[in-house]
């Protein structure tokens, strides 16, 4: 009796909804980009100094979006899902 009553009141809810989700893909895609960017840039010789590591894209760019993909990472787990639009009439 205890077992069936215990299996009835756990709820098998999501923390996280649909929208959730989306944001998270999207910071994750972001992320990726951000660390694609940042890739490259070396020399096959070691002898051999290539000035393209110090590149804007590399420098700059990369991690800003590293760092924006982890804003919007953030911003997803926080978004609540259950929060409904309140009308203010």
């Amino acid at each position: 009796m205890g077992e069936k009553k215990r299996k009835e009141s756990a709820n098998n809810n999501f923390i996280f909804g649909k929208k959730n989700y989306k944001f998270m893909l999207i910071g994750l895609g972001v992320i990726a980009l951000g660390f694609i960017l940042m890739s490259g840039g070396g020399s096959d010789d070691p002898n051999v100094f290539n000035p393209e590591i110090f590149s804007w894209r590399r420098i700059r760019l990369a991690p800003t979006l590293v760092l924006i993909g982890f804003g919007i990472q953030v911003y997803a787990i926080l978004l609540d899902p259950n929060k409904t639009k309140s009308s203010k009439s």
